[in-house]
């Protein structure tokens, strides 16, 4: 089971977890022993996380998203296969708290009469400068 806020815990059967060979440091162990993680979330089907919540985490997840709806972290940072575990767990954690968080409404701002004066005012200036860098016609 893993925990994500007080209301939120996740069921051990949403989360899979297989072990692969890792590339990167290892030594002659590297050939050997299974120390990357890969989690597998099943996000769709997951009855502890609301709908709103399951499209934010879609849109957060981007590529890691499946087709079938799950949420697949693959971590190999460390040579310890509990390290890499708890690393992709801490992420998984992480992810589904920022879905959690409800984006602020954006309320549309309109510029202050000041601010346009002063954009045509500059404009104004900037296509003199521009007007004086013509030819001198010759008198």
């Amino acid at each position: 089971m893993l925990t994500i806020t007080d209301t939120i815990t996740l069921e051990d059967w949403e989360l899979t977890e297989q072990f692969v060979r890792a590339s990167g440091p290892g030594g002659q162990n590297v050939n050997k022993v299974a120390t990357a993680v890969e989690l597998r979330f099943e996000a769709a089907r997951s009855p502890s996380l609301p709908e709103p919540v399951k499209s934010r985490l879609r849109r957060l997840a981007g590529r890691r998203w499946t087709k079938d709806g799950a949420i697949v972290l693959q971590v190999d940072e460390t040579r310890s296969q509990a390290r890499n575990r708890e690393i992709a767990r801490d992420r998984l954690a992480d992810l589904i708290r920022k879905a959690l968080e409800k984006p602020k409404r954006r309320v549309p701002t309109r510029p202050t009469l000041g601010s346009k004066n002063r954009r045509l005012k500059a404009k104004k200036a900037r296509g003199e400068v521009k007007a004086l860098r013509g030819r001198i016609p010759d008198d």
